[in-house]
C-alpha cells in the first residue's frame, strides 16, 4: 500500500521517485501487488489522486496487479469512472484491483458538492452503472447527477465481465452492503482481530441470506513495520504510525468505527492488535492467525507514513518480501 501522503512542503517529485522505489523493492522481492488509496483537501498532508498515481506505478510494477484501495465512489460520476479504470485496467494489462468505499470525511462530501444524506444509495447506485458499463450492457440511468439513455462503453476493461470489486466496510451496516454487492470485503487496517471475528460471521451470514456463494477472496489491511528486531522496529515506526492515527482522530476516522472507539489514545493502546510492527519473526507470528483462523488470503500492508525516510522503509518492504511473505505462502 503505497499511500504517497506527504507532510506539506515536500518536495513531491522527490517524493514520488521514492515512492517509485518502494514499489520496485517490493516487484524485486516478491510481492503480488500495489494498492494506492484517495482522498481529497487532505490538509496537513498531500495526496496523490489513483488514477495518475497507479497509471505511473503500473509502469514499474512488471506482472505485479495494481489497486485501488478504496476510490470514494459516492463522489464521482459512475461513467467517468467506468472510463477511467476501464483504460487503467487496460494499461495494467488487465491487472486492477477496484476497491471501492463510502467514505466518511464531511469536507470531501462538501467540496464535491455531494450530500451525505442518502450517500449510501447513491453509492450503490454508482457502482451498479459502473460494473454493467464494464460488462459490456447498453445502460438506461435516470439519477439526479448521471443520465443515461441507452450508454455503452467503447473502451472496456481487459478483465471480462469486469475486474474484481473489493468494498471497505467499517461499520455492521457497510459489512452486510459489501457482502451483498462486492466480490470481497476489504477489511479496513484499524479494526482489531475481535472486531473482525465478529463481523465476518455478520458479512458470510448476509451472503448465505441473499444466496451468494463465498467468496474468493478474503483481503485485509494492516499496518506493519519490519527490522532486524522488535526494539528497532518501533524506534523506527512509533511516531509515524501515531501521527498518522492523531490524524484518522481529527478526521473522525475512528467514528465510523463499530463500537466507537477512540484513536486519540497512546500509543501502546493503539497499537494493541492494530499495528504489526517487529523482526520477521514477530510479523509472521502476528499475521499467522489472520490466515489460519479467519481465512485472509491477501494482506494490503502499509509500511511507510507521511514523513517516515525512505531508506528504513525499503528495508521493511524487503525484509517482509524476502522472510514474511514466503512463510505466509507456504
Amino acid at each position: 500500500m503505497l499511500a504517497n501522503q506527504q507532510p506539506l512542503g515536500t518536495d513531491q517529485r522527490e517524493a514520488l521517485d521514492e515512492q517509485l522505489r518502494l514499489l520496485r523493492v517490493a516487484r524485486d522481492s516478491g510481492w503480488h501487488a500495489v494498492f494506492t488509496g484517495q482522498h481529497f483537501l487532505s490538509g496537513e498532508v498531500t495526496d496523490m489522486q489513483p488514477v495518475p498515481f497507479l497509471a505511473r506505478l503500473a509502469a514499474d510494477a512488471g506482472d505485479m496487479r495494481v489497486g485501488v484501495g478504496i476510490l470514494l465512489l459516492a463522489l464521482h460520476n459512475p461513467v467517468e469512472v467506468a472510463e477511467h479504470f476501464a483504460a487503467l485496467d487496460v494499461i495494467s494489462g488487465g491487472r486492477l484491483t477496484f476497491g471501492v468505499g463510502l467514505g466518511y470525511r464531511q469536507p470531501e462530501y462538501d467540496a464535491l458538492g455531494v450530500p451525505m444524506t442518502g450517500s449510501a444509495a447513491r453509492f450503490e447506485a454508482n457502482l451498479d452503472v459502473v460494473t454493467r458499463l464494464w460488462a459490456g450492457e447498453t445502460v438506461d440511468a435516470d439519477l439526479p447527477w448521471c443520465r443515461l439513455d441507452g450508454a455503452r462503453l467503447a473502451l472496456r476493461p481487459l478483465q471480462q465481465p469486469r475486474p474484481p470489486v473489493w468494498m471497505a466496510a467499517n461499520s455492521d451496516p457497510a459489512v452486510r452492503r459489501a457482502a451483498r454487492l462486492a466480490d470481497a470485503w476489504m477489511i479496513n487496517p484499524h479494526a482489531t482481530i475481535d472486531t473482525v471475528r465478529r463481523q465476518l460471521k455478520l458479512f458470510h451470514s448476509e451472503r448465505d441470506a441473499t444466496g451468494l456463494a463465498a467468496p474468493v477472496e478474503l483481503p485485509a489491511m494492516r499496518e506493519i513495520f519490519c527490522a532486524k528486531d522488535r526494539a528497532t522496529a518501533a524506534e523506527l515506526a512509533s511516531k509515524y504510525l501515531a501521527d498518522k492515527y492523531r490524524m484518522y482522530a481529527k478526521w473522525g476516522q475512528d467514528k465510523v468505527m463499530p463500537d466507537k472507539e477512540s484513536f486519540d489514545i497512546p500509543y501502546d493502546e493503539l497499537a494493541d492488535q492494530r499495528f504489526i510492527v517487529g523482526s520477521p519473526e514477530d510479523c509472521v507470528r502476528a499475521l499467522l492467525p489472520w490466515r489460519d483462523e479467519l481465512g485472509i488470503d491477501h494482506f494490503v500492508l502499509r509500511t511507510h507514513w507521511a514523513g517516515m525516510p525512505v531508506e528504513p522503509a525499503a528495508e521493511s518492504v524487503r525484509l517482509i518480501g524476502e522472510e514474511v511473505l514466503p512463510a505466509l505462502s507456504a
